[in-house]
């Protein structure tokens, strides 16, 4: 139940596409001065280093942030994309784009904690013992006190003691790993459960786009239920290779190993910002130009 370990994963083209919806889905929500209660379903450990053992171990960052990060130092970014990129770099010591080394790559928590205002509160659940004591102590050096809460608790669960939010106002994100198959199932019923209890929150949840039948059933799930609750919604998704594709990575000892990898996903947001459409018909392409590994690289934007 605890092998997934987001370190081997951050900064791939997944994290590139949630993370950019992510920073344009709350800079949107901080223009009203309302507080905002932000939930993280899966926070994992927080910060990651690209130079350790675990992103060393996969690359996969080299596929998504760097590549993008090299994009840049050619092509002017859409603004989303920008905002992404500057706040990544903001956790690196490098001064400019064309000089940064990418060394940390900040997770959900970071990102959110990084564009909070005062009186807004974020509630972090991970489940995974070592992440859990990792993301507490990565925590903890912020001194952002009663801020920002760790729980160490199933955040499917954990998210109904907060809303409806006392603001009234939410932002929820939720991508678990989808390890095992009974997260699909968990996805729909907590989003049910959350449009029950706070119908205008805005809710994002990011999935992956595999050969599984609960994979392919969890988007039109969500819609048929954004639908039927009257909720507008937006669903985006990037693909970077075919799924058969291997892309050579370094092991431990030099050698060239070929790593499937993941090559596609999507985020669905319920009750999205007016803005955020516009913001991906830009940036979206440019994911593709940047990111894509072959010729089967794409992109969708769909809105109800």
């Amino acid at each position: 139940m605890f092998s997934y370990r987001h370190a081997f994963h951050a900064g791939n083209h997944a994290d590139v596409l949630k993370h950019t919806c992510l920073i344009a889905i709350q800079q949107y929500l901080n223009q009203k001065d309302t507080a905002l209660t932000i939930l993280d379903t899966h926070a994992g450990a927080g910060l990651y280093r690209l130079d350790g053992d675990y992103a060393q171990t996969s690359r996969e960052s080299a596929q998504g942030v760097h590549k993008l990060l090299e994009f840049s130092k050619h092509t002017a970014l859409a603004p989303a994309l920008q905002n992404y990129l500057e706040l990544v770099l903001g956790f690196n010591t490098s001064g400019s784009a064309s000089a940064a080394k990418l060394r940390v790559y900040p997770g959900s928590p970071f990102i959110i904690q990084r564009l909070m205002r005062g009186a807004d509160r974020l509630k972090l659940f991970e489940m995974h013992p070592t992440d859990f004591k990792a993301l507490s102590g990565n925590v903890k050096q912020l001194d952002a006190g009663r801020q920002v809460a760790v729980f160490r608790s199933d955040g499917f669960e954990g998210i109904r003691t907060f809303l409806p939010p006392p603001a009234r106002r939410a932002l929820l994100l939720c991508d678990p790993s989808y390890e095992i198959k009974s997260d699909y199932p968990k996805v729909v019923e907590m989003v049910t459960e959350a449009l029950k209890r706070f119908a205008t929150g805005t809710y994002a949840v990011w999935h992956p786009i595999i050969p599984r039948m609960e994979a392919h059933d969890l988007p039109r799930k969500l819609k048929t239920l954004a639908n039927k609750s009257q909720k507008s919604w937006l669903h985006a998704t990037l693909t970077v290779k075919s799924s058969g594709s291997a892309v050579p990575v370094s092991s431990p000892l030099g050698e060239a190993t070929p790593r499937p990898g993941l090559p596609a996903s999507g985020l669905i947001v319920i009750n999205p910002p007016h803005t955020l459409k516009a913001m991906l018909q830009e940036a979206l392409p440019q994911m593709v130009l940047a990111l894509g590994q072959d010729r089967h690289a794409s992109m969708t934007l769909e809105t109800s």
